[in-house]
């Protein structure tokens, strides 16, 4: 007859359960996998798969149990750990987002926006559209796979136990200040050509008073705003790479032990 005690199975349940939390909690707040058009069944299925695979390569967990208030603790650790790293590259399509929006701004499409199911808002139909557009190319350049490689190195480098460094958390907040300037690099194509076709059509009217601005002005700014648009579509994909690489890279940086 195979007997257990309840240690053995406080330890086997750690080894599972700690895990368990930090690949959750990243799986809910992280891109792609958090969406919430995903099925919460899908979310929960990934993470006990990728906990079953990660857990075996784990060293030893901290001898406490579940229930006890140190227990508590580390699942509280984790699940910090785990929407940090998720937060973070997050950022990446908040960045695209933000660049939408300016461009859909100065096109004249502030007005028409509709309900985004990933941020639960109403936003602007061109930041829709980039972000649909982000989506496919972070797929295409394997982010996905660089969100799950950077999820299991995390726990080499700062195992079950260990808390987030203030380096870490300062390299969060300046990647977070970086994104709005990622988002003026992505638009400034479109902010450039509109600023030109502003003023082009100020002097007009100047020239002309009897021109109608309004009935004239946006058809061409967003027949412009709509070709700038496609042309700068080639370069969108290089300048996002950039952005995933380092967004990763402050991801490793945020899961280092302090030193």
């Amino acid at each position: 007859m195979i007997s257990f005690t309840s240690a053995q199975l406080d330890a086997w349940l750690a080894a599972l359960i700690f895990p368990l939390t930090r690949i959750l909690a990243m799986i809910a707040s992280s891109p792609i996998f958090g969406n919430k058009q995903v099925p919460a069944r899908v979310k929960i299925g990934l993470s006990v798969l990728l906990a079953i695979i990660i857990a075996p390569t784990l060293g030893e967990m901290p001898l406490v149990s579940l229930g006890s208030p140190q227990g508590l603790l580390i699942i509280i650790q984790q699940i910090i750990i785990g929407v940090a790293m998720g937060f973070t590259m997050r950022l990446i399509f908040t960045a695209v987002e933000m660049a939408g929006e300016l461009a859909g701004l100065q096109m004249g499409l502030g007005f028409a926006s509709f309900y985004d199911p990933m941020n639960a808002s109403y936003s602007p139909i061109i930041a829709q559209w980039m972000g649909v557009i982000a989506t496919l190319a972070f797929l295409a350049l394997n982010g996905h796979l660089y969100m799950i490689s950077t999820l299991a190195e995390s726990f080499q480098t700062l195992p079950v136990g260990g808390m987030l460094s203030y380096k870490g958390l300062y390299g969060v907040v300046s990647w977070g200040g970086s994104i709005f300037a990622y988002a003026l690099q992505i638009s400034l194509p479109i902010l450039a050509a509109l600023l030109i076709t502003n003023v082009a059509l100020g002097i007009l009217t100047r020239a002309a008073p009897q021109l109608n601005l309004f009935a004239v002005g946006f058809p061409i700014t967003l027949a412009i705003g709509f070709f700038v648009l496609i042309l700068s579509m080639p370069y969108f994909v290089p300048v996002l790479d950039r952005i995933t690489q380092e967004g990763v890279g402050t991801t490793l940086n945020l899961v280092k032990l302090p030193h």
